[in-house]
């Protein structure tokens, strides 16, 4: 197999964006680009680092990570055993969080034939910094959805009400103001980071672009990625796609296709105000024509009232305090910073 290079390194991508914005289709286009893989979504990898589960202070792995690793479901999909996980940690010498993460990527990518190893994980569009510190060559991709579309793939999502935006307090009363608020903070917190990061490591990319002209974007993709663009990407359905009546298109395999979700013909217009009078600023700023340039008073009122109560709400703010990079973050556990070195500070 091809060996990676100074700025090859893996995790070598990730790909972030708010919850329903159409992640699980850009994960399946990339990963079947014959040089790259996409791992299944992680979650772990940010949230062992800042709570040190099993690391010392300094951020070196310790034998009581791999026991922590095993127990959690979204680590044993990656196929990768504790013999394999025993053997990163080297033999004597301190391993920093960051290397033994890149030997599990590594690892899954020789198991899918491929050098180059990538991460789905859409809630990591709040952790693009601490990513970043970590792994400094890592690029992102950071895919946005218009947030009204994103409030109706919400709407009918299943698991809507067991993780996030569902968790919070406003949800039962106001679950479109809720995820309007939701989808903003998301996509803000990647906006931001990705301005601090510049083109070289991060990619804006439309989800309307994406399924309207397949092609285009995915070459568009190719080049950030500095890889020839192959059309297996817009092949990735064929011999999965699905025909058992009732199934979504992520589970029905469907191929790109447009118009899934169109919020100005199936979303309720006492949605629309409400999820404009919420957000339209960033609406504005990204492009998406609003449907009222002036809400109304009282509409206004309730997405200030929302603001307020979920300002108050610990879940809200266990989700913006996770998202600040610690300073200790950029001190320790980065790839480029050799064990010695960390010490002597």
């Amino acid at each position: 197999m091809e060996v990676l290079g100074p700025r090859r390194t893996n995790p070598y991508v990730f790909i972030v964006g708010c919850p329903r914005s159409g992640t699980t289709l850009l994960q399946r286009m990339v990963n079947s680009h014959p040089q790259i893989a996409i791992t299944p979504e992680t979650h772990w990898i940010p949230r062992v680092y800042k709570k040190r589960n099993g690391l010392t202070a300094e951020g070196f792995v310790t034998p009581e990570l791999i026991s922590h690793l095993l127990e959690l479901p979204k680590l044993t999909r990656l196929g990768i055993s504790r013999d394999e996980l025993v053997e990163l940690m080297g033999k004597g010498q301190s391993v920093s969080y960051a290397t033994f993460v890149t030997g599990i990527f590594d690892l899954y990518g020789k198991r899918q034939g491929k050098v180059l190893v990538g991460d789905k994980t859409p809630g990591y569009a709040r952790m693009v910094s601490l990513l970043h510190a970590l792994w400094p060559g890592a690029r992102f991709v950071h895919l946005i959805r218009d947030g009204r579309d994103v409030c109706l793939s919400m709407a009918s999502w299943p698991k809507a009400q067991q993780k996030r935006p569902g968790k919070f307090a406003t949800w039962n009363d106001d679950p479109v103001s809720t995820t309007a608020l939701w989808w903003e903070f998301m996509v803000r917190k990647g906006r931001e980071a990705g301005r601090s990061l510049g083109p070289e490591l991060y990619h804006e990319l439309r989800y309307e672009s994406l399924v309207s002209h397949p092609a285009e974007a995915c070459k568009a993709l190719c080049a950030f990625l500095d890889l020839p663009f192959h059309d297996a990407m817009l092949r990735f359905h064929e011999g999965r796609t699905k025909t058992t009546p009732g199934l979504d298109a992520k589970h029905a395999w469907l191929p790109v296709t447009r118009g899934l979700r169109d919020w100005r013909s199936q979303m309720p217009a006492d949605d629309v105000r409400r999820f404009e009078a919420v957000t339209g600023d960033l609406l504005d700023e990204l492009g998406y024509t609003r449907v009222v340039s002036a809400p109304q008073p009282a509409v206004l009122e309730i997405a200030a009232q929302i603001r307020i109560r979920l300002a108050q709400d610990p879940a809200w703010l266990d989700d913006t305090r996770e998202s600040r990079p610690l300073v200790d973050d950029y001190k320790f556990g980065s790839q480029e910073k050799e064990p010695n070195e960390t010490e002597s500070r």
